[in-house]
């Protein structure tokens, strides 16, 4: 260890920290980076005491699902605020979906592990598992539909991303419809709105979709498949891993195929993807080198390209934050653990040669790609953006297909907080944006310090004669104990009451020791 970091290693025992009745977590976002802190670059400061986990403590790409349930146990969450609907449709009830009544066919729920109609959840590697819903278009008629309707959905939100993916292996004319069917106002699920349109292709790989839906009341999103040519069809339509979230979908998507192979060729150098347009109207790419630093990582970066909007646009495109994500294509979305990486733009990014700002025109700072017919200026990005290792461990080359998502949206409205927030001055090199600064435990409070607005009502307890005093939404609440003959009530257990069958037994005891006197004594009067 370098001296002066010893505290970061501080152990600590079950007075100071729980782990909230959940197992050691290897794949925590918590831990150190393995090489943090050490004086030899290539001798790692943390190792696990399995050895599989060697290459997995210390991973940066998102919170593990311990992660996750730690943190909704500690804040009391029962729900995520975004997650809507998904199914991989691996069980008989379709996650609830329903065939639509005005149609000519239904959606088939089938098994994928015929060579050559494979799913997308499990890619055909198990015999009697992995299945998705299927429309066939090589029989029938033209112009014939299915329709698959989700159950009923309560957005909290006002916009919706639908993902998915679908294949088409038939007619090049058949087309899958995305639908919205909403309240009408009266209670009823009927008015219905067309979203989006995918038309067949020839190519048959599994394909990502993102569809905006923006449903404000109780809804169902509908999937109709609709005929083309069946004579000229040898298949049809499929779909598989729907997820539903209620936040945007992304800017950009790129998809590269047969990327294990692009590993594997040494000789490959940059890839470029296609020009993409941000909502302001920028132009922009992104580059892939897959193998990088000894063929151990892949670099990914972004970069400005010329297109039809820069004579009406703001140049440089400074204060832009830029996010790139390489997508774990785990069929549970609340499981996925995609590599995502963000940085602003700055007057501070400029070439090493000229001096110019990277973020100005792409027609000034950048070279002509004929590729795009465009100009694409400096790459910017991360050479170890995601190591060869963790590609291959997850469902990241799920079908062989590296799925890329990019953002760039404007982010100054943000200065106008009434937070002043200095930026950190940072020793940034060309085409390279270092890792974050390392967390340091040094001075660490406990937890009930650090976070003062979130007191415990319950403490000190408020409740009398021992009641027991429970965290409800912030609130306490009392729970009152009861004896044999007494019980407790009142917002603090103020009040005692006697039990109803003690007080009975009591005032029959009484009235037949009153009525036993009475006659005890008539009995001796008349003696």
């Amino acid at each position: 260890l370098l001296p002066g970091t010893e505290h970061n290693f501080v152990k600590y025992d079950d007075t100071y920290i729980t782990d909230l009745n959940t197992p050691y977590d290897y794949e925590s976002l918590m831990h150190y980076e393995p090489f943090s802190f050490n004086k030899n670059e290539s001798i790692p400061t943390i190792t696990a005491k399995i050895p599989a986990f060697d290459d997995i403590i210390g991973q940066r790409l998102d919170l593990s699902a311990i992660d996750l349930e730690r943190l909704n146990r500690m804040y009391n969450c029962t729900s995520t605020h975004t997650f809507l609907d998904q199914c991989s449709f691996e069980l008989e009830n379709i996650c609830g979906m329903i065939q639509g009544t005005k149609h000519d066919q239904d959606w088939v729920h089938q098994q994928g592990s015929v060579m050559g109609q494979e799913d997308h959840t499990l890619s055909g590697r198990c015999r009697d598992a992995g299945y998705f819903m299927y429309f066939n278009t090589n029989s029938g008629q033209a112009d014939e539909v299915a329709i698959l309707e989700s159950r009923i959905l309560y957005p909290k939100r006002t916009q919706q991303c639908l993902q998915f993916f679908y294949r088409t292996t038939g007619s090049p004319s058949d087309k899958l419809i995305i639908w919205l069917k909403e309240d009408d106002g009266t209670g009823n699920i009927r008015k219905m709105r067309k979203i989006q349109t995918f038309q067949a292709d020839s190519d048959s790989n599994w394909k990502i979709a993102h569809v905006t839906l923006n449903a404000q009341k109780k809804f169902r999103y509908l999937f109709q498949g609709l005929k083309g040519n069946p004579s000229s069809s040898l298949g049809g339509i499929a779909i598989d891993d729907v997820s539903l979230t209620e936040t945007p979908c992304p800017t950009a998507v790129w998809v590269i195929r047969n990327f294990s192979k692009i590993l594997e060729n040494s000789s490959i150098s940059l890839v470029e993807s296609p020009r993409f347009y941000s909502p302001e109207g920028y132009g922009f790419g992104i580059s892939v080198l897959p193998n990088y630093l000894n063929s151990r990582y892949a670099y990914v970066a972004f970069h400005l390209c010329s297109g039809e909007n820069d004579a009406v646009l703001e140049w440089p495109a400074l204060n832009r934050q830029v996010t790139l994500t390489v997508l774990d294509q785990d069929p549970d979305v609340l499981k996925r653990m995609s590599s995502s990486k963000s940085f602003t733009t700055s007057k501070d990014h400029v070439t090493s040669g000229s001096g110019t700002i990277i973020w100005d025109k792409p027609s000034i700072a950048g070279r002509f790609d004929e590729s795009c017919n465009c100009n694409r200026s400096v790459n910017w990005g991360w050479s170890n953006f995601i190591s060869h290792s963790q590609l291959r461990r997850r469902s990241f080359l799920k079908n062989d297909d590296l799925i890329i998502f990019a953002e760039f949206n404007d982010i100054i409205h943000l200065n106008n907080t009434k937070v002043p927030v200095e930026p950190v001055q940072s020793a940034l090199m060309e085409g390279l944006v270092l890792e974050r600064q390392k967390r340091a435990a040094q001075d660490m409070e406990p937890v009930q310090d650090q976070l003062p607005y979130l007191p415990d009502p319950c403490d000190p307890n408020p409740c009398q004669n021992d009641g027991v005093c429970v965290n409800v939404k912030g609130k306490a609440s009392c729970r009152c104990p009861s004896g044999q003959a007494f019980f407790f009530t009142g917002e603090r257990c103020q009040s005692r009451q006697v039990h109803g069958n003690i007080l009975g037994m009591l005032i029959g005891g009484i009235a037949g020791t009153i009525v036993l006197t009475v006659v005890l004594i008539s009995m001796m009067a008349r003696r």
